[in-house]
């Protein structure tokens, strides 16, 4: 399920007609290209016993088309997880192109095996550049 997190009171931010909290979902009311953008606060505790040469330990961030994370239809952000703290921040910024109808999505991809909670503060964008 993509990430989207409910504002903690109304007017902390401009909702336009595509974004549905419910879903989780930014939805193009016209074809065109869109800016994107997520910063997303993440806590993260690392595991009792640290796994020496440990591969994997990284935090991909993706903001897809169709839910469709492939080649030319997403944003994408690659980080590692350090083990020196409990909060991580890692962003996504990019333009896509949207056909009316079309969706975007903000989904995080956990390959170190330590549980995440996306933390207040998170953001997710989406601007019409032009048709």
């Amino acid at each position: 399920r993509p990430f989207l997190s409910q504002p903690e009171r109304e007017g902390m931010f401009h909702r336009g007609p595509g974004l549905n909290l419910t879903s989780g979902q930014y939805t193009a009311p016209v074809a065109g290209y869109y800016t994107f953008s997520t910063t997303l606060h993440i806590g993260h505790r690392q595991p009792r016993r640290k796994r020496q040469g440990c591969r994997g330990s990284r935090l991909r961030v993706l903001i897809c088309v169709q839910s469709c994370c492939q080649h030319n239809s997403h944003l994408e952000s690659v980080s590692r997880l350090e083990s020196s703290g409990d909060l991580f921040t890692i962003s996504v910024t990019g333009t896509l192109y949207l056909q009316a109808g079309q969706h975007a999505s903000v989904f995080v991809d956990n390959t170190a095996g330590s549980p995440l909670t996306v933390q207040r503060g998170s953001d997710f964008s989406a601007v019409l550049l032009g048709v």
